[in-house]
C-alpha cells in the first residue's frame, strides 16, 4: 500500500506493507540509517523517533500508525553537530560506542522542547526508555542540564 509520510520536514510517497514498522520503512526503504535497531520490542530506545514531537518507539510502531504526522529523525538535527543539545553532549563526553545516541538525543530533543528548564526527575522520566549500553547517563543528564541552563535548546 502508498502511504504518504512528512519526514525531517520533506513529503515522501513509499509503498509498503500496513504493518511495516517505521523503523525498516525509513532504514531500509528510505535509506536513513541514523535511527538504529535494538531489541526490536521498544525497550531498549535505540529506535525512537520524533512523531509530532513526541518520542515513540520505531520499531514498533506500524507505518499505518502515522498518518499525517511529522516524523523527526536524528537526521534532523544538524549533521555537523552543531545544534546546542549536540553541543552540550560533546563537551560532557556523552558518546561512547555510539549505537543509542541518535534515540538519546531525540529523547532529549523533545524533553527540551516541551520542558526548557527540565529538574532531574523530568530528565530520569524523559530518558527512562532509553539504555546505554556504555553507562553516560551521568552524563547525558548532565549535558541535558547544560544545554537547558544556558539557554540553549534542541
Amino acid at each position: 500500500m502508498k502511504y504518504s509520510v512528512l519526514v525531517n520536514g520533506q513529503s515522501r510517497t513509499v509503498d509498503v506493507p500496513d504493518r511495516m514498522p517505521l523503523l525498516w520503512v525509513l532504514r531500509d526503504v528510505l535509506d536513513m540509517k541514523g535511527t538504529k535497531f535494538g531489541c526490536g520490542m521498544a525497550q531498549c530506545g535505540a529506535c525512537t523517533v520524533l512523531l509530532d514531537g513526541q518520542p515513540i518507539r520505531s520499531c514498533i510502531t506500524p507505518i499505518s500508525a502515522v498518518g499525517k504526522a511529522q516524523i523527526s529523525t536524528i537526521e534532523s538535527l544538524p549533521p555537523d553537530g552543531s545544534s546546542p543539545l549536540q553541543q552540550a553532549w560533546l563537551e560532557h563526553d556523552v558518546p561512547q560506542c555510539g549505537y543509542c545516541q541518535a534515540g538519546q538525543l531525540m529523547s532529549a530533543t523533545a524533553l527540551l522542547k516541551t520542558t526548557p528548564n527540565p529538574t532531574d526527575a523530568q530528565i530520569d522520566q524523559a530518558m527512562a526508555g532509553n539504555v546505554c549500553r556504555c553507562g553516560t547517563y551521568i552524563r547525558i543528564k548532565q549535558a541535558i542540564k547544560a544545554a537547558a541552563s544556558s539557554g540553549r535548546s534542541a
